[in-house]
């Protein structure tokens, strides 16, 4: 292997050959760092939060061979480890075939999702830049397009190689799989352009596949998420599909079709592939689930909703829509779902019209069970992937408890998970933590919140050493989970 290069940073390492997708906050640092314990800049590190929060997202090694999409950049993972009241910071590209392989050769060996890959010989990368879900001590580095689950050490971020569980499947994994924590069953899907177009799988918490039924399609989709409850797993079939012309000439192009619904699917966690019910929707994306639940017979799922983007006769612009969703633009509201399992019946209710809120995190203790809190981030209405705060918000009424930013111009949040403290006795006893870049301070810190008083700002806040770039999804994974 390749000796890596020295660390460096530089917020344009291309120029502006790419594009923005590859300056400032979005530009990829050139090497490895850490592991370095944190200086406490304000505040106290609490002594009961004791873990790792773990964050990914992309870091393209070398320069990419044509047009840039952030789902492209390979894999790295930023993590702050929590330790009797130290951290420490460390991040470790996720070691992916198509990364050794790079790694090998020196040099980029394949297209980005933008380009056409008819007639190439260079392959679609899977990055595993997307989420991280950590089942049975290790993390789950995972991509947006359905790939390899690569198995992360959350302590060393060493890669230990792949799930052997969906390796059994002999499929793929989507980006959004979820854990049961109380079991620590891992559920998850995969999708393609293949009929039955959707399957779905079920690991034990001993990494081995329990259960793997195909899930059949009206036709090939794009869904991005899913959500748990106790007893079931929801599906997702949105009207996001391939654009066929597109498709046959090797793009990668979506298109939204508003004439079609958006169907939930929900099925028994063990169910065959034909106790799936369907339950019909107003048309939307969904990227991103808060949590989901039962209520007697009602199956309750709250998420994001991506709002479609309105013509000026207020019909869904397909066109502009579908731009949005692939250009990574959000403009999302607070939404719930409900299904009733024994009579059929659906309903579906916007909780917040006024807030464009995404990148949702819970207690994840209590996945598939009742939740009340969930935890976003404020999404910039005008700047592609700036998060300038940190918000909770009541998932029965929407009303937002709390929302802090230091600085609403200038910081870019990380995905901000919910860490219970070490005894918790509520749900929203512990804490939230996340990255924050402050582009004119020139400045990376990790932020502490007293998850019960988001607003009033951090109870601590730390100087990361380096910057971590803007990027996806994180996880956090509690001290008593690390030693399963």
């Amino acid at each position: 292997m390749t000796q890596l290069a020295v660390f460096e940073d530089s917020l344009a390492p291309y120029g502006d050959a790419y594009g923005p997708g590859l300056m400032n906050n979005f530009a990829p640092l050139g090497g490895e760092f850490g592991p370095q314990k944190l200086k406490v800049l304000s505040g106290k590190v609490p002594a009961d939060l004791n873990g790792v929060y773990l964050r990914a997202g992309p870091n393209i090694r070398f320069e990419p061979t044509g047009r840039y999409h952030p789902f492209d950049g390979d894999g790295m993972i930023h993590a702050a480890r929590f330790e009797n009241g130290e951290v420490t910071y460390r991040n470790r590209w996720v070691r992916t075939d198509a990364w050794k392989n790079e790694d090998a050769a020196g040099r980029s060996l394949h297209v980005g999702v933008r380009e056409t890959r008819k007639g190439s010989d260079k392959p679609l990368k899977d990055t595993a830049n997307t989420d991280l879900v950590a089942q049975g001590g290790r993390v789950l580095a995972l991509w947006y397009l359905s790939g390899d689950a690569y198995e992360i050490d959350p302590v060393t971020l060493e890669t230990k190689g792949k799930c052997p569980g969906v390796l059994a499947s002999g499929g793929a994994i989507s980006a959004h799989a979820k854990v049961d924590e109380l079991t620590d069953e891992l559920m998850f899907f995969d999708y393609g352009a293949e009929a039955p177009y959707m399957h779905y799988g079920v690991v034990g918490p001993d990494r081995k596949l329990k259960h793997f039924v195909p899930i059949d399609l009206p036709g090939a989709r794009l869904p991005h998420d899913m959500a748990i409850t106790e007893h079931y797993s929801i599906l997702h079939d949105l009207p996001m599909l391939y654009e066929e012309s597109a498709f046959a000439l090797g793009r990668h192009k979506v298109k939204f079709d508003p004439s079609l619904p958006a169907r939930l699917g929900v099925i028994p966690r063990y169910g065959a592939a034909d106790s799936i019910r369907w339950f019909e929707f107003s048309p939307c994306f969904i990227y991103h689930v808060v949590n989901a639940w039962e209520e007697g017979d009602w199956v309750v799922m709250s998420g994001c909703r991506y709002m479609p983007v309105l013509d000026q006769n207020g019909e869904i612009d397909a066109v502009r829509t579908a731009r949005d969703v692939a250009e990574l633009v959000m403009h999302a509201r607070l939404w719930v779902w409900r299904m009733n399992m024994r009579t059929g019946q659906t309903s579906e209710e916007m909780l917040d019209a006024d807030r464009n809120i995404e990148f949702p995190t819970y207690n994840s203790r209590l996945s598939g069970r009742r939740t009340r809190f969930g935890y976003f981030v404020d999404h910039s209405e005008t700047r592609t992937l700036q998060w300038y705060g940190v918000r909770k918000c009541d998932l029965d009424t929407g009303e937002s408890l709390g929302a802090w930013s230091d600085s609403p111009a200038h910081s870019y949040y990380s995905e901000p998970w919910f860490a219970a403290a070490d005894d918790y006795v509520a749900e929203d006893d512990g804490y939230v933590v996340a990255f924050q870049w402050n582009e004119k301070l020139n400045r990376e810190t990790l932020d502490i919140f007293d998850a019960r008083a988001i607003g009033d700002g951090p109870v601590a806040q730390l100087e990361v050493p380096i910057r971590v770039p803007s990027g996806f999804h994180a996880c956090w994974l509690a001290a008593d989970r690390m030693t399963r």
